[in-house]
């Protein structure tokens, strides 16, 4: 079975510190993808015709990081039925509330899923557990990784527990 890339856009270069966490993500489980710096207010066309091509190019979901008024994400929505994953990214004089809530409050019928403000890697997470459903070897590196999580917690116990005895 052929993996679906996922697409990671940008709406500015000043996302890509946060967005190359995704990235980093995304790579450890093997997933292809594309990253790319589009905006929804300065090349709305390009954004659309992105979204609308996406499926028939082999996207399985787009992951959208955007600061301030942060309309990425649902700009691409609206083109697409993918699945779209919003990043809302701490950049301007609100500390990433105005795009937390740009990105998270969709009109019915048109959703965003949104991690946490600057979540990067939790997006890519997402993103894979989205395509895991139907790949097998995606759903098993996913729960390699939260084994992995659970080892080092463990670990980090005993290490706590050494030193305050």
């Amino acid at each position: 079975m052929l993996t679906k890339k996922v697409a990671l856009i940008m709406g500015s270069d000043s996302d890509y510190p946060v967005a190359k966490k995704a990235e980093a993500a995304l790579e450890s489980f093997g997933i292809p993808f594309v990253t790319h710096l589009m905006s929804a207010h300065r090349t709305p066309e390009r954004v659309r015709d992105f979204a609308l091509k996406a499926r028939d190019a082999g996207f399985g979901v787009i992951i959208a990081a955007a600061g301030k008024a942060a309309h990425l994400g649902g700009f691409l929505a609206a083109y697409t039925t993918l699945p779209v994953i919003g990043i809302p990214i701490k950049s301007s004089a609100f500390e990433g509330l105005d795009a937390l809530l740009a990105t998270v409050q969709m009109p019915g019928g048109i959703p965003v899923a949104t991690v946490a403000v600057d979540g990067a890697e939790n997006a890519a997470i997402l993103a894979a557990q989205i395509l895991g459903v139907t790949d097998r070897d995606i759903a098993e590196k996913l729960q390699v990784h939260r084994q992995h999580m659970a080892e080092t917690v463990i670990q980090k116990d005993r290490l706590l527990q050494e030193t305050h005895t």
